[in-house]
Protein backbone atom coordinates (compact mmCIF):
# COMPACT_ATOMS: atom_id res chain seq x y z
CA UNK A 1 0.00 0.00 0.00
CA UNK A 2 1.23 3.47 -0.80
CA UNK A 3 2.36 5.48 1.62
CA UNK A 4 -0.31 8.27 0.92
CA UNK A 5 -3.18 5.38 1.64
CA UNK A 6 -2.35 5.57 5.32
CA UNK A 7 -3.01 9.49 5.62
CA UNK A 8 -6.66 8.62 4.66
CA UNK A 9 -9.33 7.14 6.40
CA UNK A 10 -10.24 4.12 4.55
CA UNK A 11 -14.02 2.91 3.48
CA UNK A 12 -15.25 -0.52 5.02
CA UNK A 13 -18.23 -2.50 2.90
CA UNK A 14 -19.90 -4.78 5.01
CA UNK A 15 -22.66 -6.56 3.16
CA UNK A 16 -25.00 -7.65 5.91
CA UNK A 17 -27.34 -9.33 4.17
CA UNK A 18 -29.13 -10.49 0.83
CA UNK A 19 -32.70 -10.33 0.94
CA UNK A 20 -34.51 -7.65 -0.26
CA UNK A 21 -38.14 -6.05 -0.37
CA UNK A 22 -38.20 -4.68 -3.77
CA UNK A 23 -38.35 -5.19 -7.14
CA UNK A 24 -36.01 -3.15 -8.85
CA UNK A 25 -35.31 -4.46 -12.39
CA UNK A 26 -31.95 -4.26 -12.49
CA UNK A 27 -30.73 -5.53 -9.40
CA UNK A 28 -29.80 -8.93 -8.59
CA UNK A 29 -31.36 -8.93 -4.90
CA UNK A 30 -34.97 -8.41 -6.59
CA UNK A 31 -37.25 -9.42 -3.90
CA UNK A 32 -34.50 -12.00 -2.33
CA UNK A 33 -35.56 -13.89 0.71
CA UNK A 34 -32.25 -15.30 1.38
CA UNK A 35 -31.92 -15.77 5.23
CA UNK A 36 -28.17 -15.36 5.77
CA UNK A 37 -27.38 -12.24 8.27
CA UNK A 38 -23.70 -10.56 8.87
CA UNK A 39 -23.73 -11.64 13.13
CA UNK A 40 -23.50 -9.16 15.23
CA UNK A 41 -20.02 -11.70 16.97
CA UNK A 42 -18.68 -11.28 13.58
CA UNK A 43 -18.68 -7.49 13.42
CA UNK A 44 -17.70 -7.56 17.16
CA UNK A 45 -14.91 -9.46 16.04
CA UNK A 46 -13.83 -7.45 12.57
CA UNK A 47 -14.25 -3.91 14.49
CA UNK A 48 -10.64 -3.91 15.94
CA UNK A 49 -9.30 -5.71 12.43
CA UNK A 50 -10.48 -2.55 10.41
CA UNK A 51 -9.15 0.12 12.77
CA UNK A 52 -5.80 -2.00 12.33
CA UNK A 53 -6.41 -1.09 8.77
CA UNK A 54 -6.73 2.24 8.99
CA UNK A 55 -10.50 2.14 8.62
CA UNK A 56 -12.35 5.39 9.42
CA UNK A 57 -15.92 4.83 7.49
CA UNK A 58 -18.64 1.79 7.90
CA UNK A 59 -20.98 1.13 5.37
CA UNK A 60 -23.48 -1.53 5.20
CA UNK A 61 -24.69 -2.83 2.51
CA UNK A 62 -27.23 -5.58 1.16
CA UNK A 63 -29.91 -6.20 0.20
CA UNK A 64 -31.60 -3.96 2.26
CA UNK A 65 -30.07 -3.58 5.42
CA UNK A 66 -32.95 -2.47 6.87
CA UNK A 67 -34.34 -5.72 7.28
CA UNK A 68 -31.49 -6.95 9.17
CA UNK A 69 -32.98 -7.84 12.31
CA UNK A 70 -29.96 -6.09 14.46
CA UNK A 71 -28.91 -3.62 12.48
CA UNK A 72 -29.69 -0.88 15.33
CA UNK A 73 -27.47 -2.34 17.84
CA UNK A 74 -24.81 -2.72 14.74
CA UNK A 75 -24.60 0.82 13.86
CA UNK A 76 -24.42 1.22 17.69
CA UNK A 77 -21.14 -1.07 18.35
CA UNK A 78 -19.67 0.53 14.73
CA UNK A 79 -20.28 3.86 16.19
CA UNK A 80 -18.84 3.03 19.78
CA UNK A 81 -15.40 1.87 18.52
CA UNK A 82 -14.56 5.35 16.82
CA UNK A 83 -16.34 4.53 13.15
CA UNK A 84 -18.80 6.75 11.04
CA UNK A 85 -21.15 4.79 9.93
CA UNK A 86 -23.38 5.20 6.84
CA UNK A 87 -25.51 2.85 5.41
CA UNK A 88 -27.64 2.12 2.02
CA UNK A 89 -30.78 1.58 1.33
CA UNK A 90 -34.36 1.86 -0.94
CA UNK A 91 -35.96 3.45 1.61
CA UNK A 92 -39.10 2.00 2.51
CA UNK A 93 -38.76 1.14 6.36
CA UNK A 94 -36.38 4.39 7.03
CA UNK A 95 -39.20 6.65 8.07
CA UNK A 96 -40.05 4.05 10.36
CA UNK A 97 -36.46 3.42 12.20
CA UNK A 98 -34.57 6.81 11.51
CA UNK A 99 -35.04 7.54 15.11
CA UNK A 100 -33.57 4.52 16.15
CA UNK A 101 -30.55 4.69 14.05
CA UNK A 102 -29.85 8.38 15.01
CA UNK A 103 -29.92 7.31 18.63
CA UNK A 104 -27.31 4.62 17.74
CA UNK A 105 -24.86 6.84 16.30
CA UNK A 106 -26.07 6.85 12.46
CA UNK A 107 -23.55 9.32 9.98
CA UNK A 108 -24.87 9.07 7.04
CA UNK A 109 -27.72 7.32 5.18
CA UNK A 110 -27.92 6.41 1.40
CA UNK A 111 -31.35 6.09 -0.21
CA UNK A 112 -32.00 4.59 -3.64
CA UNK A 113 -34.21 7.42 -5.30
CA UNK A 114 -33.99 6.86 -9.64
CA UNK A 115 -37.13 9.49 -11.03
CA UNK A 116 -37.92 12.95 -10.17
CA UNK A 117 -41.61 11.66 -8.88
CA UNK A 118 -43.17 8.24 -7.37
CA UNK A 119 -44.86 7.70 -10.80
CA UNK A 120 -41.12 7.04 -12.10
CA UNK A 121 -39.44 5.49 -8.77
CA UNK A 122 -41.85 3.38 -8.28
CA UNK A 123 -42.30 2.10 -11.47
CA UNK A 124 -38.72 1.12 -11.88
CA UNK A 125 -38.06 -0.31 -8.55
CA UNK A 126 -41.67 -1.83 -8.56
CA UNK A 127 -42.07 -0.94 -5.26
CA UNK A 128 -45.39 1.05 -4.86
CA UNK A 129 -44.83 3.80 -1.81
CA UNK A 130 -40.78 3.80 -2.02
CA UNK A 131 -40.36 7.29 -3.06
CA UNK A 132 -42.44 8.65 -0.85
CA UNK A 133 -40.85 6.79 2.34
CA UNK A 134 -37.48 7.27 0.97
CA UNK A 135 -37.52 11.29 0.24
CA UNK A 136 -39.64 11.10 3.73
CA UNK A 137 -36.49 8.89 5.70
CA UNK A 138 -34.22 11.80 4.26
CA UNK A 139 -35.62 14.64 5.23
CA UNK A 140 -36.41 13.25 8.52
CA UNK A 141 -32.71 11.64 8.74
CA UNK A 142 -31.47 15.68 7.88
CA UNK A 143 -33.43 17.03 10.57
CA UNK A 144 -31.23 14.68 13.09
CA UNK A 145 -28.44 14.90 11.98
CA UNK A 146 -27.48 12.10 9.55
CA UNK A 147 -26.13 13.14 7.02
CA UNK A 148 -28.37 12.68 3.83
CA UNK A 149 -27.11 10.74 0.25
CA UNK A 150 -29.22 9.94 -2.72
CA UNK A 151 -27.77 7.34 -5.37
CA UNK A 152 -29.58 7.07 -8.81
CA UNK A 153 -29.32 4.32 -11.19
CA UNK A 154 -29.40 6.39 -14.23
CA UNK A 155 -29.87 5.25 -18.27
CA UNK A 156 -32.02 5.72 -21.37
CA UNK A 157 -35.49 4.92 -19.32
CA UNK A 158 -34.89 7.71 -16.99
CA UNK A 159 -32.12 10.30 -18.14
CA UNK A 160 -34.57 12.90 -19.21
CA UNK A 161 -35.48 13.26 -15.19
CA UNK A 162 -32.44 13.99 -13.61
CA UNK A 163 -33.15 17.79 -14.63
CA UNK A 164 -36.18 17.45 -12.50
CA UNK A 165 -34.59 15.34 -9.94
CA UNK A 166 -32.14 17.53 -9.30
CA UNK A 167 -34.79 20.09 -8.12
CA UNK A 168 -36.75 17.56 -6.07
CA UNK A 169 -33.55 16.57 -4.17
CA UNK A 170 -31.72 20.04 -3.96
CA UNK A 171 -35.67 21.33 -2.04
CA UNK A 172 -35.56 18.20 -0.01
CA UNK A 173 -32.29 19.33 1.70
CA UNK A 174 -30.21 16.01 0.43
CA UNK A 175 -26.46 17.40 0.68
CA UNK A 176 -24.71 14.43 -1.73
CA UNK A 177 -25.79 12.46 -4.77
CA UNK A 178 -24.11 9.99 -7.06
CA UNK A 179 -25.80 9.25 -10.76
CA UNK A 180 -24.53 5.61 -11.10
CA UNK A 181 -24.58 4.19 -14.98
CA UNK A 182 -26.94 1.40 -15.45
CA UNK A 183 -24.99 -2.01 -15.79
CA UNK A 184 -26.39 -4.72 -17.37
CA UNK A 185 -24.77 -7.84 -19.08
CA UNK A 186 -25.51 -6.27 -22.44
CA UNK A 187 -25.11 -3.49 -24.22
CA UNK A 188 -26.85 -0.26 -23.27
CA UNK A 189 -28.35 1.61 -26.33
CA UNK A 190 -29.09 5.23 -26.25
CA UNK A 191 -30.87 6.57 -29.67
CA UNK A 192 -29.63 9.52 -29.42
CA UNK A 193 -26.02 10.30 -27.04
CA UNK A 194 -26.03 14.03 -28.18
CA UNK A 195 -29.50 14.99 -26.08
CA UNK A 196 -28.33 13.07 -23.00
CA UNK A 197 -25.34 15.40 -22.79
CA UNK A 198 -27.65 17.89 -24.19
CA UNK A 199 -30.08 17.66 -20.98
CA UNK A 200 -27.57 16.15 -18.19
CA UNK A 201 -24.52 18.53 -19.25
CA UNK A 202 -25.99 21.41 -17.11
CA UNK A 203 -27.35 19.16 -14.39
CA UNK A 204 -23.68 18.82 -13.87
CA UNK A 205 -22.53 22.14 -14.34
CA UNK A 206 -25.30 23.73 -12.15
CA UNK A 207 -24.08 26.00 -9.36
CA UNK A 208 -23.48 24.22 -6.36
CA UNK A 209 -24.55 27.36 -4.58
CA UNK A 210 -28.34 26.64 -5.42
CA UNK A 211 -28.11 23.12 -7.17
CA UNK A 212 -27.22 19.69 -5.63
CA UNK A 213 -25.10 18.96 -8.07
CA UNK A 214 -23.66 15.18 -8.54
CA UNK A 215 -20.32 13.71 -6.96
CA UNK A 216 -17.43 12.53 -9.20
CA UNK A 217 -17.47 11.84 -12.83
CA UNK A 218 -20.41 12.27 -15.42
CA UNK A 219 -22.20 9.11 -15.64
CA UNK A 220 -21.47 8.76 -19.95
CA UNK A 221 -17.64 10.15 -18.70
CA UNK A 222 -16.20 13.54 -18.50
CA UNK A 223 -13.84 13.16 -21.18
CA UNK A 224 -14.91 12.49 -25.36
CA UNK A 225 -12.78 9.45 -25.04
CA UNK A 226 -14.47 8.30 -21.70
CA UNK A 227 -18.27 8.91 -23.54
CA UNK A 228 -17.21 7.60 -26.95
CA UNK A 229 -16.44 4.30 -24.49
CA UNK A 230 -19.45 4.43 -23.02
CA UNK A 231 -21.81 5.39 -25.29
CA UNK A 232 -20.33 2.44 -27.96
CA UNK A 233 -19.24 -0.28 -25.25
CA UNK A 234 -21.46 0.58 -22.50
CA UNK A 235 -18.03 1.00 -20.49
CA UNK A 236 -18.50 3.21 -17.77
CA UNK A 237 -16.06 6.17 -16.98
CA UNK A 238 -12.81 4.51 -14.95
CA UNK A 239 -10.41 5.97 -12.29
CA UNK A 240 -7.74 7.66 -14.91
CA UNK A 241 -4.64 6.38 -15.51
CA UNK A 242 -1.88 5.17 -14.61
CA UNK A 243 -3.18 3.42 -10.93
CA UNK A 244 -6.65 3.26 -9.55
CA UNK A 245 -6.22 4.82 -5.67
CA UNK A 246 -9.43 3.29 -4.66
CA UNK A 247 -7.77 -0.11 -4.11
CA UNK A 248 -5.50 1.06 -1.21
CA UNK A 249 -8.82 2.90 0.62
CA UNK A 250 -11.73 0.32 0.37
CA UNK A 251 -12.43 -3.29 1.60
CA UNK A 252 -15.65 -4.24 0.40
CA UNK A 253 -16.83 -7.97 2.52
CA UNK A 254 -18.81 -9.69 0.82
CA UNK A 255 -20.42 -11.86 4.56
CA UNK A 256 -22.34 -14.46 3.07
CA UNK A 257 -19.72 -15.93 1.09
CA UNK A 258 -16.77 -14.73 3.16
CA UNK A 259 -14.81 -12.61 0.60
CA UNK A 260 -13.40 -9.24 0.42
CA UNK A 261 -12.86 -6.85 -2.43
CA UNK A 262 -10.51 -3.87 -3.15
CA UNK A 263 -13.80 -2.03 -4.52
CA UNK A 264 -17.72 -2.36 -4.29
CA UNK A 265 -18.20 -2.13 -7.98
CA UNK A 266 -15.94 -6.24 -8.54
CA UNK A 267 -18.25 -8.72 -6.56
CA UNK A 268 -21.06 -7.27 -8.26
CA UNK A 269 -18.78 -8.01 -11.92
CA UNK A 270 -17.50 -11.37 -11.21
CA UNK A 271 -16.72 -11.61 -15.07
CA UNK A 272 -14.49 -9.04 -14.71
CA UNK A 273 -10.80 -9.93 -15.77
CA UNK A 274 -8.63 -10.14 -12.65
CA UNK A 275 -8.61 -12.31 -8.74
CA UNK A 276 -11.76 -12.73 -7.32
CA UNK A 277 -10.70 -11.31 -3.80
CA UNK A 278 -9.32 -12.83 -0.93
CA UNK A 279 -11.16 -14.94 2.15
CA UNK A 280 -12.07 -13.06 5.03
CA UNK A 281 -10.74 -15.71 7.55
CA UNK A 282 -8.03 -17.69 7.75
CA UNK A 283 -7.66 -20.35 9.93
CA UNK A 284 -11.23 -19.23 10.98
CA UNK A 285 -9.94 -15.76 12.52
CA UNK A 286 -10.90 -12.63 10.68
CA UNK A 287 -7.92 -10.52 8.95
CA UNK A 288 -7.53 -7.65 6.66
CA UNK A 289 -4.79 -6.52 4.75
CA UNK A 290 -3.62 -10.46 4.43
CA UNK A 291 -0.97 -11.63 1.44
CA UNK A 292 -4.35 -12.70 -0.02
CA UNK A 293 -5.82 -9.56 -0.09
CA UNK A 294 -3.11 -7.20 -0.83
CA UNK A 295 -2.51 -9.18 -4.32
CA UNK A 296 -6.09 -8.98 -5.23
CA UNK A 297 -5.60 -4.84 -4.34
CA UNK A 298 -2.72 -4.37 -5.94
CA UNK A 299 -3.97 -5.76 -9.41
CA UNK A 300 -6.87 -3.36 -8.93
CA UNK A 301 -4.73 -0.41 -8.08
CA UNK A 302 -2.40 -1.32 -11.31
CA UNK A 303 -5.08 -2.54 -13.73
CA UNK A 304 -8.45 -1.37 -12.58
CA UNK A 305 -8.02 1.15 -14.94
CA UNK A 306 -7.54 -0.74 -17.89
CA UNK A 307 -9.85 -3.62 -17.05
CA UNK A 308 -13.02 -2.69 -15.06
CA UNK A 309 -15.81 -2.98 -16.84
CA UNK A 310 -18.34 -1.59 -14.17
CA UNK A 311 -16.70 1.36 -12.06
CA UNK A 312 -19.00 3.85 -10.18
CA UNK A 313 -19.05 7.58 -11.13
CA UNK A 314 -17.65 8.19 -7.22
CA UNK A 315 -14.87 5.88 -7.39
CA UNK A 316 -14.08 7.04 -10.73
CA UNK A 317 -13.97 10.46 -9.49
CA UNK A 318 -12.57 9.32 -6.17
CA UNK A 319 -9.49 7.75 -7.37
CA UNK A 320 -8.78 11.05 -9.83
CA UNK A 321 -9.67 13.63 -6.86
CA UNK A 322 -6.51 11.32 -4.89
CA UNK A 323 -4.46 11.40 -7.84
CA UNK A 324 -4.75 15.48 -7.97
CA UNK A 325 -5.37 16.32 -4.88
CA UNK A 326 -3.36 13.68 -2.19
CA UNK A 327 -6.68 14.18 0.10
CA UNK A 328 -9.83 14.20 -0.65
CA UNK A 329 -13.10 15.33 1.65
CA UNK A 330 -15.57 12.84 3.40
CA UNK A 331 -17.94 10.66 2.22
CA UNK A 332 -17.04 11.43 -1.30
CA UNK A 333 -16.66 7.52 -1.88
Amino acid sequence: MSSSAHERPRYLFIRILEACNADCFMCEFALSRDTFRFSREDFTELLPRARAAGVGYVRFTGGEPLMHPDVVELVRSGTAAGMKMSLITNGSLLPKMVERLAEAGLAQVIVSLDGASAATHDTYRRSPGMFDSGLRGLRAAAALGILPRVNTVVGPHNYAEMPSLQQVLTEAGVRQWELSALKLDRTIHYPDPALVREVCDPVYDADPGSLLVPMGKRFYGDTPEEQERYFTESITPRASKPLCHVADDVIYIDGKHGRMYACSCIPHREDDTGPGGAPIREQGVILLDTPAFRTHADYFRRRGPEVCSGCSTTAAGYSDDVARLGVVAPWQY
